[in-house]
């Protein structure tokens, strides 16, 4: 655990194959990675941390869920976690199936070890740069019910570019009335211009 208390970055190796999880994780360990390796997706699924930074080397064959069952189950679950998918029985509608569901990569085994090297490099990357901004999109939602609901109204317009007179009349009350809340509403929000809070608008509505 880093001074700030965060975990640091880990590979999560899913594979119902004994010797195949072990190789993995004596590939990837001498590497200074951190690996925790489940033998089921459901083991997985139990285990896992979601607000870690990670990434996820899933099997697509194994007993239960598949691996790219698994990855569709993450999906659900609003997991920003880069998946590659490994096979020892890769075929052409599996990849299109795994990219199609925004894997990273699929990899036939017998597996290229540095070509996964640079995969799980890539993905653990990408996850930082995910989680950050999903961490950034659930601050600005946190900020925004703090909002009372006229507040959210003039924010909305706001964000729209709607000087503070148009507002006034969109929304029939006082000029004074909307520079109180429109101060409020950016107080709240952290927001120092109408662009910032526009972005900040666009990020929480998933649109960004």
């Amino acid at each position: 655990m880093s001074a700030d208390g965060t975990k640091p970055p880990v590979v999560y190796v899913v594979d119902d194959d004994d010797a195949m999880r072990d190789s993995l994780v004596f590939l990837l360990e001498p590497l200074g990675l951190a690996v925790e390796a489940f033998a089921s997706a459901a083991a997985f699924l139990a285990g896992y941390d979601p607000d870690r930074v990670a990434c996820l080397v899933a099997d697509v064959r194994m007993p239960g869920m598949s691996g790219l069952e698994l990855h569709e189950e993450l999906l659900r679950r609003g997991a920003v976690m880069p998946v590659v998918i490994i096979t020892g029985h890769g075929d052409v509608p599996m990849a299109v199936r795994a990219m199609r569901t925004g894997a990273l990569d699929f990899i036939e085994k017998p597996l290229n070890n540095q070509v996964l090297i640079e995969r799980i490099h890539q993905a653990l990357r990408l996850a930082e740069t995910k989680l950050q901004a999903a961490r950034e999109v659930g601050a600005i939602r946190a900020r925004l019910d703090k909002l009372t609901a006229r507040e959210r109204e003039v924010a909305d317009l706001v964000a729209a570019g709607k000087q503070n007179k148009a507002i006034a009349h969109a929304l029939g009350i006082s000029l004074k009335t909307v520079e109180i809340h429109r101060h409020n509403a950016m107080e709240k929000m952290a927001a120092t211009t109408g662009a910032d809070l526009a972005r900040m608008m666009t990020l929480a509505a998933g649109t960004g």
